[in-house]
């Protein structure tokens, strides 16, 4: 689980083509290495990968053809900045949201344009998880804890702080027309599947009745 707070930018070191499959070496000289061991879950540009070998200032992961079809990670070159975030701790200060680091969908930056010092960026999703998208909701691109400041059709608009770009992938690699990876809202999927949950139906149908209201005391 993680929070959608990055804690520092790593850089692809190393793509190494495993029958099939990849080994990233992805190298993070700020990224605190003291509590890290095999088998520990580093969210990389927002997705979660396990750890298997590492070192002072790098670390490892092996990368599926499943992820590699459902992510931006075949995107990825020698040298590409990534967006990274251990898994979090019950200490953890919840300065964002909950990020489970399990992509939704791949989506395309629109535009990118200055406004004041911020940055005012749009993304195309894709139809199948624009639904979860709304105005003041929370969405994680690239691993980013952002909250839309607006949803139109399919067009999901974010306002930048500079703070933001800065500690982020954003001011020195995002570029119109770049795929980036996005993870909707956990709670706006598990109230889609409540609402349209037969059970949940049957349930309020049943539970909302003359007999409901007469056991509760509004009908005698």
């Amino acid at each position: 689980m993680f929070t959608g707070i990055i804690q520092t930018v790593g850089q692809i070191a190393r793509i190494e083509q495993r029958g099939g499959d990849l080994r990233l070496t992805i190298r993070a000289a700020q990224l605190d290495f003291g509590d890290v061991k095999l088998g520990d879950s580093i969210a990389s540009n927002g997705v979660c990968l396990t750890v298997v070998d590492y070192g002072t200032d790098w670390y490892a992961v092996d990368v599926s053809r499943e992820t590699l079809t459902k992510t931006t990670l075949g995107d990825w070159q020698v040298g590409t900045l990534v967006n990274l975030e251990k898994a979090m701790l019950p200490t953890t200060r919840f300065g964002g949201h909950i990020v489970a680091g399990h992509v939704d969908a791949v989506a395309q930056i629109a535009s990118l344009n200055q406004d004041a010092r911020s940055l005012l960026v749009s993304i195309e999703l894709p139809n199948d998880i624009a639904k979860y998208a709304a105005t003041k909701g929370s969405i994680t691109v690239d691993g980013i804890s952002l909250t839309s400041n607006r949803v139109e059709d399919n067009t999901v608009w974010l306002n930048i702080i500079p703070h933001t770009a800065e500690v982020t992938n954003i001011g020195r690699q995002w570029r119109v027309g770049q795929r980036v990876n996005i993870e909707v809202d956990l709670l706006a999927r598990y109230l889609e599947r409540l609402l349209s949950s037969d059970h949940a139906n049957v349930a309020i149908k049943q539970d909302i009745d003359e007999a409901f209201l007469a056991q509760h005391g509004f009908m005698r």
